[in-house]
């Protein structure tokens, strides 16, 4: 909850700099981007390190066996 308040806080804050409107649909759209990174910044880091890890293991392989692939 803590997260999408501060996101609401942000977009609030941003909306209400441009003195068009209200700051309600900035609240509303600072939290719902607060959620979505919520959800994809977890699933970007663990892609990320998965991807690291199987690059690693292939690097390893490749010096272990002497061998690299060749296109």
């Amino acid at each position: 909850m803590g997260g999408t308040t501060i996101g609401a806080l942000v977009g609030a804050a941003i909306d209400g700099m441009s003195g068009d409107d209200g700051v309600g649909d900035g609240a509303v759209i600072g939290a719902i981007s607060a959620n979505v990174l919520k959800v994809a910044i977890p699933i970007v880091a663990t892609y990320a390190i998965g991807w690291a890890v199987l690059y690693g293991i292939g690097q390893a392989f490749d010096a272990i066996t002497g061998s690299e692939e060749k296109a």
